[in-house]
């Protein structure tokens, strides 16, 4: 059995902890002794431990990459864990203390950010290529464009393996619960509705969102536009609504603990971002068998085929949104076989379980055996 620490340095639960959650709800547990690192207060914490995981909370490296008073602390973990395979999601520091301790170290790369111009040339880049590759013995990008960001600060190719995300499959609801939700939110026969769910934040391109609504709402489209999440833009949404004079098109529903009641609800989710690596909750409609318009951005063409299950739209390009979006309000033919298809799609390409084994298959290679 080998054992393994799954190490990150978020306090709140984003992308990353959605990611651990998912592992350990499938891991296999006759091979693996898996434990998890938080800084200490970590939101995560009740989470993983309802699962039957132990936490071992750090008091420091909270919400930092690199926090050297972390390495310390870190090293004194994983003498008394004796961790064949540190995983660490966000945190330079963990890497380090692992080096150092001697395990193999897995670093997962959760985000799509273009690299600054200081790390794509040299000095820089030598910096970064060492600093890399020398803490990693396997880099876990989430999507193609997440590879690309490694490469171009000199991470070796040979390091990396694109693993996408998964998800657990989201439940239909009852159709008496969905005529309830349809009340509530005055969605009448013949409206259509779709979501954006994601942080309030400018590059999920909640604007554009908006700006397609207008459209639609401007060519008597019957349509209803939700948004779900916080974040720092709120304000600033919520005037972009108001001087549209579409509060009654668009819906603002703040943060959602559950979002399936959400992904029920609607016809098409829309992923308007200029940044994304690979969206959750993209994934959690199409196990509902919902269709999707996204932004080209990082890896939303690796989740939505375009033209097969869902459009994808030039970044930033709200005329081109809302016209992929009236196809398939008003297409039913194509949204049916789009429906279809984003169902068939998540079953073959991004189960929960499916993501559970790709990640065991790295650490059996770094501990000489293979999953099969």
């Amino acid at each position: 059995m080998l054992n393994v620490l799954q190490v990150c340095s978020d306090t709140n639960i984003g992308g990353a902890g959605k990611c651990i959650l998912t592992y350990l709800k499938h891991c296999d547990k006759k091979s693996f002794n898996v434990a998890v690192v938080l800084p200490a207060n970590s939101l995560l914490k009740p989470k993983v431990e309802a699962l039957g995981f132990k936490v071992i909370e750090v008091s420091a490296m909270a919400d930092k990459s690199l926090d050297l008073s972390a390495i310390k602390k870190l090293l004194s973990v994983f003498r008394e864990f004796r961790p064949h395979i540190v995983h660490t999601h966000g945190s330079m520091s963990a890497r380090i203390a692992a080096r150092l301790f001697g395990a193999k170290v897995v670093f997962t790369r959760h985000t799509v950010y273009p690299p600054p111009l200081g790390l794509t040339k040299a000095p820089g880049k030598i910096v970064s290529s060492i600093a890399n590759n020398l803490t990693a013995d396997k880099i876990i990008a989430v999507a193609e464009a997440a590879k690309e960001n490694l490469t171009a600060i000199g991470v070796s190719e040979k390091k990396i393996e694109i693993i996408l995300n998964g998800v657990e499959s989201m439940c239909p609801i009852s159709p008496e619960d969905l005529e309830k939700l349809k009340s509530q939110y005055g969605i009448t026969e013949g409206t259509k509705s779709c979501a954006i769910i994601a942080r309030l934040d400018e590059i999920k391109g909640h604007r554009y969102f908006i700006e397609a609504a207008q459209k639609l709402k401007s060519q008597n489209i019957p349509a209803k536009f939700f948004i779900a999440g916080t974040g720092p833009m709120e304000a600033s949404i919520k005037k972009q609504i108001s001087d549209l004079g579409l509060q009654d098109t668009v819906i603002m529903l703040g943060f959602l603990d559950n979002v399936e009641p959400l992904l029920n609800l609607i016809d098409v989710q829309c992923n308007c971002s200029t940044t994304e690596a690979t969206s959750l909750s993209l994934l959690e409609g199409m196990s509902l068998s919902k269709p999707a318009v996204v932004s080209s951005a990082g890896g939303n063409p690796a989740v939505i085929s375009d033209g097969k299950n869902g459009f994808v739209t030039p970044v930033g390009d709200s005329e081109k949104l809302a016209e992929r979006l009236k196809t398939l309000f008003t297409d039913s033919q194509l949204y049916d076989e789009m429906s279809k298809a984003s169902k068939e799609i998540f079953n073959l390409k991004f189960t929960s379980q499916m993501y559970a084994k790709s990640i065991e298959n790295i650490y059996f290679s770094l501990g000489g055996k293979q999953n099969g």
